[in-house]
């Protein structure tokens, strides 16, 4: 395999496929230039695999009419080839659809092909597989691995490998003669006729590398990703208005919302690790694919502001002039008479009076005023004109009908086990991600002369992890769970333990939440968090000990362990339809069950009438996973959120850490059910839980929303 892959990020401007040969795309520095037009583009993130295909069109439409001209995707490796040489371009991964209903609806395309995309996507969006052929190493120059996506910062710690391998991707991809531009996001050096372009919360300060490329926003983040255990993050529409109009004011001639509608991460495609299965992002279209108010309509009133100066900002430069100690005049006039302008003030909590062109103009805080004509008001980014909405989760009064469970068998974990060695190993290279779940089990001899059994405490088992989660089984029986968290991924499971003399099982089920990629902004801070990533453990990699004994410390990390990749009711395909009566189900109430770990269960339902989008509520649950009829929902996790919930006002630098929201609740209580997913009756449900909880009181709920 002398190259993986000869594709990195591609900027590509289409009506279609089929219409790429009779579409000129060009540039220079004030824009990208379409069949002989220089234009202001905006455009928006809708990933396809994270919608269901029949939402796809109505997405699409909502953002046309929301004032966008382009839709942006991402191309997800790992979906699309699972395992070498096997590739599935079926359902939400039918990426050719997604492109045509872009092409019906009269829209331009941005394709990012990665296929490295990070987007808090499991792995960065590379399949397990590359991670294991001869010789890799994850984006830098060595022979097997040859692809690139916001690769600034990494270059960086490759130093000279990292720029010759960025070199070496730009000249490829030029080279295949596309007919279009190709863009490097947060890419400095990006050689010629590569476009670098920025991403961030805020692009007013980034300039192209040479003049004569055009000032591109590649991804202009409307709000920030969740993960379990965190709280709601919320990107007040007025500034994400501010900071697209300070953006177009300075030069700026593309915008893309990072994201446009945010969707949900079905399966296992969550990374991070811990990112929520809601990907939400506070996008102006929410996770459901209903519009988020004001947010949706402040930026379509803004698109039509700025679209009504397009052609003075394609046309002249801006003109600079300061009107007090934080406002100012942007001034666009053209040689044949058009002019634009716009007003800003950057104070943020002072509004300001200014006097341009001998009127006045009253600038809230934090704000810009556009003047198409450089005379009218059309548009101030911090003035609201439209209602908020109010999402509501309301019952479906449908009920869950014929619970029934079964318990996975700690025994067999160790019983039919596939690997056994001495030491301990790490979990991804067992289980090459097949599934979420590792057991790891040993045998302990105790003394029958050990003092603990004649009076006294256990001996205390401790187990040192790599994440993300564990929990612990001494003799067939649960003994606690300890997790991770983003913070600090590393974590000890310590607790004392029901031992007896003779020989006594220790089972440790490993569970992984989510594959690492390279996050884009931590705690304020731009860096670079991700460098060599797949190198990165999970697991319990020890030590493993044995406090309390007579004679000390028992150290069993050494000692021969056993490994099972996978629950039994995940071998046999237990939430498939087809496979339900593979186990002996049992129809005893579920309360009797509600502390029991490792349970699996199932009931049915009827679709409801109507066609609100719909959600399950899980937060009478642990963790685990749910499916319906076959398909998985997503990882579940009832954890509660901490994080700074004080409030929030939108003026002043916005950061993730502002205007939060949840503190106190479930990160995520809600989990989005596609409608076309469901029958109009016998849907199967099947919930695998880890911990414990009431799977009786799991109801599905319906989303509307209400405007104030």
């Amino acid at each position: 395999m002398a190259a993986v892959s000869k594709y990195f990020l591609l900027l590509l401007l289409l009506n279609s496929f089929a219409q790429l040969a009779r579409c000129s795309v060009t540039y220079d520095r004030r824009g990208l230039v379409i069949n002989g037009r220089r234009q202001i583009l905006f455009s928006g993130s809708i990933h396809y695999p994270r919608s269901s295909p029949d939402m796809w069109e109505g997405l699409i439409q909502k953002a046309k009419d929301g004032g966008l001209d382009a839709i942006d995707t991402y191309v997800f490796w790992n979906l699309h080839e699972p395992s070498p040489g096997n590739y599935n371009f079926e359902g939400r991964n039918d990426l050719v659809r997604f492109v045509k209903l872009v092409q019906k609806a009269g829209m331009y395309l941005h394709l990012r092909i990665g296929p490295y995309v990070c987007a808090e996507w499991n792995f960065g969006g590379f399949p397990v597989w590359l991670k294991y052929v001869h010789g890799i190493t994850f984006r830098t120059d060595n022979e097997p691995f040859k692809i690139e996506n916001e690769y600034g910062l990494e270059s960086k710690n490759f130093g000279g490998a990292g720029h010759s391998y960025m070199s070496w991707a730009a000249k490829m991809a030029v080279g295949l003669d596309t007919g279009v531009p190709w863009v490097m996001c947060k890419e400095d050096d990006a050689p010629d006729p590569v476009i670098n372009t920025c991403n961030g919360f805020y692009c007013d300060y980034f300039s192209p590398n040479k003049p004569y490329k055009p000032t591109m926003w590649t991804e202009a983040w409307t709000g920030w990703f969740e993960e379990f255990g965190g709280p709601i993050h919320h990107r007040p529409v007025e500034d994400l208005a501010f900071a697209v109009a300070r953006f177009i004011q300075k030069g700026g001639s593309f915008i893309n919302y990072y994201m446009y509608h945010g969707g949900t991460n079905f399966g296992r495609t969550a990374g991070g690790p811990f990112i929520t299965t809601s990907y939400d992002y506070d996008a102006p279209i929410d996770e459901y694919g209903l519009p988020r108010q004001p947010k949706y309509n402040h930026l379509k009133e803004l698109h039509m502001a700025i679209k009504l100066c397009g052609h003075a900002l394609v046309n002249a430069d801006p003109k600079v002039t300061n009107l007090g100690n934080y406002e100012q005049a942007h001034v666009f006039a053209t040689k044949s008479g058009r002019c634009a302008a716009f007003l800003s003030n950057y104070h943020w909590d002072t509004s300001a009076r200014v006097t341009f062109n001998k009127m006045h103009y009253d600038l809230p805080p934090w704000s810009i005023s556009i003047l198409p004509d450089c005379k009218t008001v059309a548009f101030n980014t911090g003035t609201m004109r439209s209602k908020k909405s109010l999402p509501q989760m309301l019952p479906t009064n449908v009920p869950m009908l014929s619970w029934e469970s079964f318990n996975e068998d700690i025994f067999s974990s160790d019983g039919d086990a596939r690997i056994t060695v001495f030491g301990l190993l790490e979990q991804l290279n067992v289980t090459r991600d097949a599934s979420d779940y590792l057991w790891y089990t040993t045998s302990v001899q105790i003394s029958p002369s050990e003092s603990f059994l004649h009076g006294g405490q256990g001996p205390v088992l401790s187990v040192n992890s790599a994440g993300h989660a564990l929990h612990v089984f001494v003799n067939g029986k649960f003994l606690g769970s300890a997790f991770g968290t983003q913070e600090n991924k590393k974590f000890t499971f310590s607790k004392s333990a029901n031992f007896h003399a003779g020989v006594n099982s220790v089972a440790l089920l490993s569970v992984n939440v989510g594959l690492p990629v390279l996050t884009r902004l931590f705690l304020s801070h731009i860096k670079n968090i991700g460098h060599r990533f797949e190198t990165w453990s999970t697991g319990v990699l020890g030590p493993v000990t044995l406090h309390g004994l007579d004679h000390g410390t028992r150290d069993l990390s050494r000692q021969k362990w056993s490994y099972k990749v996978g629950m039994k009711g995940e071998a046999i395909d237990l939430y498939s339809p087809s496979k339900i009566s593979s186990v002996d189900w049992m129809k005893a109430p579920l309360a009797a069950n509600r502390q029991q770990p490792l349970t699996w269960c199932k009931a049915y339902f009827n679709a409801p009438n109507g066609n609100e989008p719909l959600a399950l509520d899980m937060s009478s649950m642990g963790k685990g996973q749910v499916w319906i009829n076959g398909q998985s929902i997503g990882r579940y996790w009832t954890t509660y959120a901490k994080g700074q919930c004080s409030g929030c006002r939108y003026e002043g630098t916005y950061r993730q850490e502002k205007c939060q929201d949840g503190c106190g609740k479930p990160t995520q209580r809600w989990y989005h059910v596609p409608r076309s997913w469901l029958k109009p009756t016998q849907n199967l449900l099947i919930v695998f839980e880890e911990i414990g909880g009431d799977a009786s009181k799991i109801s599905l709920v319906k989303r509307s929303l209400a405007y104030v």
